[in-house]
């Protein structure tokens, strides 16, 4: 299910709505995808936001319009904990949109107890890794039609604590796990994008579409939303300057627009300064990174 405004282009002589890049971005109703969002719309951008809470995306869509009056967006409803849901949103959005010019996967969870989702897959695995998978599969067609076209995947420094990756195990893991273990198990579902979108990027070689990941850092907004603590540690750290969502938002919008990255493909970038980094191992190898693809591509289709 989606929202259509039939908005009126820009009346202050701003792009029109066949002249806007169109982006496609998931988790953008607050941290750092909502600030990408709505400096994505300053500058020029069609969106369209693929979110969970239909109140969420209202709130974004107000805020986007108060921001640059005119903007079209478009809401996907979608739990992306749920893969069929991923996939009929997909589908819906390659329905409404004949052009897309950047896929943004942003939408990440940290979860520091074990949930089983309705298809039987940890909840931390299938939204942090498997909905980007999917989502990018349905949406690949339309995507490379629209060459030059850029796929864009929010990662975390956080792989570089995962402990490795066992495709063969890792994907359909559901065993329980405390608070303390499951910064190791994010970091592993984080890993994990790194290897995807770097594998992306050799399977859309030629075809016009660059495929890179970044490490947006360290972000205080929405952090750790679990934690009873969490509201007052966000509040003192803003008040000491540490860990300013506008730097994470910064990165994931230039990765999408900034014309130096136009023809790069495979990367994974840093926060601090777009400076590339290597995927960490044991990720790195690009067989390993093949081998997850294709247990992916089977443990989905099986599905």
């Amino acid at each position: 299910m989606h929202d259509r405004p039939d908005r009126p282009d820009r009346p202050d002589g701003g792009p029109g709505r066949a002249d806007r890049p169109v982006i496609v971005i998931t988790g953008a109703t607050n941290g750092i995808g909502r600030l990408a969002a709505l400096e994505l719309a300053r500058r020029g951008a069609r969106l369209g936001i693929v979110a969970r809470s239909r109140a969420k995306a209202d709130v974004l869509r107000h805020e986007i319009e108060e921001t640059a009056p005119g903007t079209p967006v478009d809401v996907f409803l979608a739990d992306l904990s749920l893969l069929g849901e991923v996939r009929r949103a997909g589908q819906e959005i390659a329905a409404r949109c004949l052009r897309i010019d950047v896929l943004i996967n942003n939408a990440g969870l940290h979860a520091f107890s074990q949930r089983i989702t309705g298809e039987g897959l940890a909840e931390m695995t299938a939204v942090n890794y498997l909905a980007p998978w999917v989502l990018t599969d349905t949406l690949r067609d339309t995507v490379v039609a629209s060459a030059p076209a850029r796929i864009v995947t929010v990662a975390s420094e956080a792989s570089r604590r995962s402990g490795g990756v066992v495709p063969a195990r890792d994907l359909t893991l559901t065993d329980g796990y405390t608070r303390r273990e499951s910064s190791r198990l994010y970091g592993r579902t984080k890993l994990m994008d790194v290897m995807f979108s770097q594998e992306l990027a050799r399977r859309l070689a030629g075809t016009g579409v660059t495929a890179n990941c970044c490490d947006p850092g360290f972000n205080t907004s929405g952090l750790g939303r679990e934690l009873p603590f969490s509201g007052p540690l966000e509040k003192i750290l803003n008040r000491l300057g540490v860990g300013d969502p506008r730097r994470g938002a910064g990165i994931v919008v230039r990765l999408a627009t900034d014309p130096a990255y136009a023809d790069v493909t495979g990367g994974y970038f840093s926060v601090r300064n777009g400076d590339p980094l290597e995927c960490p191992e044991p990720g790195r190898d690009a067989g390993v990174q093949r081998e997850l693809w294709e247990r992916t591509a089977a443990l989905l289709e099986a599905r």
